[in-house]
């Protein structure tokens, strides 16, 4: 098997790697990721849930703000065509969509929440939205704190 590895992951550590700062960062960043990846993996929390796989969840949440195309869905599920209309049909066959023809493009086709799909992807919000047990006993300092850094951090990739 042939795998591609970025050149610049290939080198031997840098000077920058060596820096405490960039060690701090890493470990930082590791954690963060750990937590929010792998820690009470809320994915599979909302298949089971559901009875839907992550990825049928993710187009219902998509579609909450309103309808979308086909090729919209698809774009933000990054999935081709045929895996959009696999998702999409599922979806229907249990109800949680509907496809109806665009009224401006006959060509294209809408899919709209219907009122249990809408319903799941609000179940599927509520259990994403829950913060691990352990952050719940932080000291409000701490959460301050915490809320403080990670919104200079969002800041800083904008």
């Amino acid at each position: 098997m042939n795998v591609n590895i970025p050149a610049d992951e290939t080198r031997p550590p840098s000077a920058e790697a060596e820096d405490p700062t960039v060690q701090a960062a890493t470990r930082i960043w590791a954690a963060m990721s750990g937590l929010v990846l792998e820690h009470g993996d809320r994915r599979k929390q909302v298949s089971d849930a559901l009875g839907l796989s992550f990825a049928r969840a993710k187009a219902l949440r998509r579609l909450v703000p309103g309808p979308l195309t086909m090729r919209e869905l698809g774009a933000k599920l990054t999935s081709d065509k045929a895996y959009t209309t696999l998702i999409v049909d599922d979806l229907e066959e249990r109800g949680l969509v509907e496809r109806t023809v665009h009224p401006e493009d006959r060509r294209c086709k809408l899919v709209t929440l219907t009122a249990p799909g809408r319903a799941a992807a609000a179940r599927a919000d509520r259990i994403l939205a829950r913060p691990p047990a352990a952050m719940l006993t932080l000291p409000p300092a701490d959460l301050a704190t915490l809320e403080r850094l990670l919104t200079v951090l969002r800041e800083g990739e904008d």
